[in-house]
């Protein structure tokens, strides 16, 4: 298992030296601003939808390199999903990094979202990982223009 968890570990660093989609989005339909106050991370996440359909998605802000890595490839992972697949993702994301799904679901399922795997052995990391997903959720889901891991 250690050679997958150096990729996966790759994988993390790739996304965070180069984030995709990492700009501010002009004609988004929503945009979510997302904080979590004990580390720092801070981004605004931008959707555009089409037919009931992510067209276009991206992010811009700072933070650690579990939460850019998270957002980048979010921001790849759910373009062309529906609002439904992308909420089913979120709580598949949410049970990955909280240890809640475990061994080859992840792997067969998840594609590049299984290197988050590992950080449920990292409990303070878990808010990091899942920030950007709950910017999304809140874009998809409701009228609040904000989100904060407290």
């Amino acid at each position: 298992m250690a050679p997958l968890r150096e990729l996966y570990q790759q994988v993390i660093l790739d996304h965070n030296r180069s984030p995709r989609n990492f700009r501010e989005m002009e004609d988004a339909t929503r945009s979510v601003e997302a904080y979590n106050p004990l580390c720092g991370d801070h981004y605004t996440v931008y959707v555009k939808m089409d037919g009931g359909k992510i067209a276009a998605m991206s992010f811009k802000g700072a933070g650690c390199a579990i939460s850019k890595a998270s957002a980048s490839v979010m921001t790849s992972v759910v373009r062309g999903k529906s609002r439904d697949e992308v909420l089913e993702m979120f709580e598949d994301f949410r049970r990955l990094v909280t240890g809640e799904m475990e061994g080859e679901a992840q792997l067969e399922t998840h594609g590049k979202l299984a290197a988050f795997g590992g950080v449920k052995e990292f409990p303070a990391r878990v808010k990091c990982a899942i920030l950007p997903w709950h910017a999304l959720r809140s874009a998809l889901t409701s009228e609040d223009p904000a989100v904060s891991t407290e």
